[in-house]
């Protein structure tokens, strides 16, 4: 911390220190409830490019990138790490399409809302800085998820009016994993986005979406 000399050092040593600033507290929405609470915006995607969000970084310097923090914490067993922090082995369940994969190659990590949605959808307006956070976000569980290569690239960067997961099973997993990351990073829906996620919670009553705002 830069401090000040003299008496102005004494004089700001008197005074009570700031306290830190609270984190947003965490919510929780019934479904139908999330899926009105998004704004809705129209959609541009004027000067995207996927270079605008840097991913794949060493944010904690522990020599694991966002890719391999995502897969040691996903694997249900014990993942294989090699030098370099290189994820060799494990067991990952992709739930998109209810298929286990037992070689990292296999999977893509998914980011639940794809950059170039994200930007269409308010990230344009970020810093370089945010877009970079939002992009290796490791604090929300759902935020990137590994899923097989085939299902990821399938969805490419389609919202749920042009895509859902295979496996009807996981859709509704898959909308609440969705609604929270886009009220997470306070992202807009365009209107067939915002229709089609309220037919889906429609049918999925029970759901809830629990997510924390991004600091």
């Amino acid at each position: 911390m830069i401090t000040a000399r003299g008496l102005l050092a004494a004089a700001l040593l008197a005074l009570p220190l700031a306290a830190p600033a609270a984190a947003a507290p965490a919510v929780a929405l019934p479904v139908a409830d999330a899926v009105a609470a998004l704004p809705v915006a129209a959609e541009s995607r004027d000067g995207y490019t996927r270079s605008a969000f840097k991913h794949w970084v060493d944010a904690d310097r522990d020599s694991c990138n966002t890719r391999m923090e995502v897969l040691i914490a996903e694997s249900r067993v014990p993942a294989t790490v090699g030098s370099g922090c290189k994820v060799t082995a494990g067991e990952w369940f992709s739930y998109y399409d209810g298929v286990t994969v037992t070689a990292p190659g296999g999977l893509d990590i998914d980011h639940m809302v794809p950059l170039a949605e994200a930007w269409d959808s308010g990230a344009s307006a970020w810093s370089a800085e945010r877009r970079e956070q939002y992009a290796n976000d490791l604090d929300a569980e759902r935020s990137l998820v590994a899923v097989t290569a085939r299902t990821n690239r399938s969805k490419s960067d389609q919202d749920p009016a042009d895509w859902l997961p295979p496996l009807a099973d996981a859709r509704c997993t898959y909308l609440s994993d969705w609604v929270g990351t886009k009220l997470r990073w306070g992202l807009s829906v365009d209107e067939p986005e915002r229709e089609a996620l309220a037919g889906l919670a429609g049918g999925c009553g029970q759901e809830t979406v629990d997510y924390e705002p991004a600091p």
